[in-house]
């Protein structure tokens, strides 16, 4: 008996082991190293979510659009932000150098090809867009914003009328293609492609020449009464470029092609119509600066619509005569929207000061994670964590308490996000609101 005790034990031991293990594995984070402090301690741990904030939605200026890694079009009518609509400008560059079209060439046809990559909203709408030539210089290097225009010349190259198939293939003298979209750039005259045809030899010899000679192309969008989508094009396609078809005394069915690719000026235009059609509460807060109504509703929309600027009046108070240590401070809120049929955006959060200068809240070094800033579809909720930036501004780090925006599209990167949505305020009307409403949920210990 003792024998088999003996070899029992260790047995035993490690059994012992292995369930305290796991049970300390699934301990809350947050509670992890409590056991180990006085029980005098522990209550000195709490957690409030009346700390007063203060939001409203503004309206953007405009964002950067320009080198943009897709291009999009499109007209959108939403009910609750109106109208938005989008058109581009772009160059396009000569497959190569030094070409040589032959003998007596002439024009067959000139298509644009624009290679689908995504779109958001409904493609059972009806969409119209015109194709003109751009009358000025276009850089690479230079900054564009979506409330840019440039000057076109007046001759119309094209127009299209069309519902999106974005996920259709195209049949082309019965071989098929991915979807995509084909302007016919020769549709009214051959002036456009005759310009390439028959331009002198030394515009083909640099890209730089050529974007001199042939400056680049608008596509313009009509606005859409009702429904509608906002379409985006793959630029590294093959399938994205301009054909130029044609022939000449020695030969039929020729081709040569125009890029249209990373290395190309671009950028997007957007207008989103002043905001005619948008709901009354919405303009009333960013036109009229009814702060107030920020109570109810908040409204973030992408493409340079509108942010939410979020103010903590009172943070300062937090510490006063005592001391703090931030334990976890979170921004929650939640859509209010029942429009399920358009995907929620994912956020961002930022400082700008009063010289306008924009700069990053420090807790998004830890990553997305733990800052936040995802869309939880399950409960269809944010979050942002600002446990680091409350504890800074209540020790007295920063010189003056600047204000935080919450908006769509990053104002530093040129990655435009089309997608909306509404946000409970932080007061709300609505009694079944307030679980959701806007909050600043902290955690905290006090230290004396």
């Amino acid at each position: 008996m003792k024998s088999k005790l003996r070899y029992l034990l260790p047995s035993l031991v490690l059994l012992c082991l292995t369930i305290l293990v796991n049970y300390s594995c699934k301990k809350d984070p947050y509670q992890v190293g409590l056991d180990l402090l006085p029980p005098s301690d522990t209550l000195k741990i709490k957690s409030t979510d009346t700390c007063t904030v203060i939001a409203y939605t503004e309206r953007v200026d405009s964002v950067a659009t320009s080198n943009c890694s897709e291009l999009s079009l499109g007209s959108i009518a939403d009910p609750i932000f109106g109208n938005s609509t989008i058109s581009l400008y772009t160059q396009l560059q000569p497959s190569s150098t030094s070409v040589d079209f032959g003998t007596a060439p002439a024009v067959d046809s000139l298509i644009l090809m624009l290679y689908y990559s995504g779109y958001y909203g409904d493609t059972t709408t009806q969409q119209k867009i015109r194709v003109y030539e751009v009358a000025q210089d276009m850089r690479l290097d230079s900054g564009y914003y979506s409330n840019r225009q440039m000057q076109v010349y007046p001759t119309l190259l094209a127009d299209l009328s069309f519902k999106p198939h974005p996920k259709d293939s195209v049949k082309i003298k019965g071989t098929m293609y991915s979807a995509h979209i084909r302007l016919n750039l020769s549709k009214y005259s051959n002036y456009f492609a005759n310009k390439l045809l028959y331009g002198p030899p030394s515009v083909y010899s640099t890209t730089a020449m050529f974007s001199t000679f042939m400056k680049g192309l608008y596509i313009e969008t009509e606005a859409v009464n009702s429904g509608g989508a906002l379409l985006h094009f793959d630029i590294s396609s093959s399938l994205s470029k301009m054909l130029m078809y044609f022939h000449n005394s020695t030969a039929d069915s020729l081709a040569y092609s125009y890029l249209l690719n990373s290395t190309c000026a671009r950028f997007l235009h957007i207008d989103h119509h002043n905001y005619f059609n948008a709901a009354q509460d919405l303009k009333q807060q960013i036109f009229n600066r009814d702060t107030l109504l920020g109570k109810n509703m908040l409204y973030l929309q992408g493409l340079g619509g509108t942010r939410i600027r979020f103010r903590m009046p009172y943070i300062m108070n937090f510490a006063k005569n005592r001391k703090v240590a931030i334990n976890d401070a979170l921004l929650q809120f939640n859509n209010a929207s029942t429009d399920t049929t358009l995907k929620p955006p994912p956020l961002l959060i930022c400082i700008r000061d009063s010289a306008g200068l924009v700069g990053s809240v420090i807790d998004e070094l830890e990553g997305t994670s733990y800052f936040g800033g995802s869309y939880n579809k399950s409960s269809g909720s944010y979050f942002f964590r600002l446990t680091r930036h409350i504890q800074k501004l209540i020790t007295g780090y920063y010189s003056i308490n600047r204000d935080l925006y919450i908006q769509v599209n990053d104002p530093l990167k040129n990655i435009i996000y089309p997608n909306r949505v509404t946000i409970n305020g932080y007061k709300p009307l609505l009694p079944g609101a307030l679980p959701s409403r806007f909050r600043l949920l902290i955690t905290y210990t006090l230290l004396n």
